[in-house]
């Protein structure tokens, strides 16, 4: 029986390992900092499908996924998967509650986003967003407006690379810091003329996502994986998670979206790390032009 790894999954504050079995369902394996993980791939990395409603439909013709791209969906997969997502615009008509929510993730690099408010903060955990508050509450097309309100008006972003987020994930400011910039660009918001009258303003309480991602232990990121082989291993003490990412002790860093549709299996005990990486720069100038 094989179980394909899904990627990382965030529950209830803490990192785990998806898995996926054809027939068998889903499950996770949490993870701990300060453990030794050693694994490596085994034979192709294939399609997981399309998961929708928390059920995953298997991808009909099991097609195999290029090693460097950060999805495992084949075209067609991809295509059905955004055919009805609120992500893509497609599925407008969710009747769910939305909450609007700033995120911050390195100085001047806070960006406006919307999640189901049911799902609670977990959308924050998997972007890897370190200090957060919520901005509003109310329908999706009014939460939606709103996110095009403050990129309009105040230059806020919806979307900040990951490749931007690692870099400078060790040599962050202090919570203090991080937790003002979030509030004053809170403030500025909520002062915006043009607020959507079915969207509800939600007072500003900062949250912050250093324990949970163990940033406190955290090296300054060195290098990253940028994909997997057939055979090749990784290995070495994790440290911290954040968003997809897994941080080791020597300074790697492995995009969990690069393991999905593997077939991942247990390295020797002596395994070192031997799949293509890339170094991490931290850049000069951390700052987002025009956000203020």
């Amino acid at each position: 029986m094989t179980w394909w790894c899904t990627g990382i999954r965030w529950q209830d504050g803490r990192p785990g390992i998806g898995w996926y079995g054809a027939g068998r369902g889903e499950r996770d394996s949490l993870l701990g900092y300060g453990q030794r993980l050693a694994f490596a791939a085994r034979g192709e990395r294939h399609c997981l499908g399309v998961r929708r409603a928390g059920k995953r439909t298997p991808c009909p013709a099991h097609r195999t996924v290029p090693g460097r791209t950060g999805s495992a969906q084949c075209p067609e997969c991809g295509r059905l998967d955004r055919s009805f997502s609120v992500a893509a615009d497609t599925n407008a008509a969710d009747p769910r509650p939305y909450r609007v929510y700033l995120a911050w993730f390195g100085p001047g690099m806070i960006k406006v986003g919307i999640t189901a408010e049911e799902r609670g903060p977990a959308r924050l955990l998997e972007q890897g967003a370190v200090t957060w508050a919520w901005l509003g509450r109310g329908p999706l097309m009014a939460a939606r407006r709103t996110e095009e309100l403050l990129r309009a008006a105040l230059g806020v972003p919806d979307r900040i690379a990951y490749a931007r987020k690692r870099a400078v994930r060790g040599h962050l400011p202090p919570p203090a810091e991080r937790a003002g910039e979030v509030a004053e660009l809170h403030a500025r918001a909520l002062a915006l003329p043009g607020w959507p009258e079915s969207l509800e303003p939600v007072g500003c309480e900062v949250g912050d996502h250093a324990a949970a991602f163990g940033l406190e232990a955290l090296p300054a990121p060195a290098r990253v994986v940028t994909e997997l082989v057939p055979g090749g291993a990784v290995a070495g003490l994790l440290v911290g998670a954040a968003g997809p990412d897994l941080h080791f002790a020597d300074g790697l860093v492995v995009d969990t979206r690069l393991l999905a549709g593997w077939e991942l299996v247990a390295a020797p005990g002596d395994a070192v790390t031997d799949v293509p990486v890339a170094a991490i720069e931290p850049p000069a100038d951390a700052g987002q032009g025009g956000l203020f």
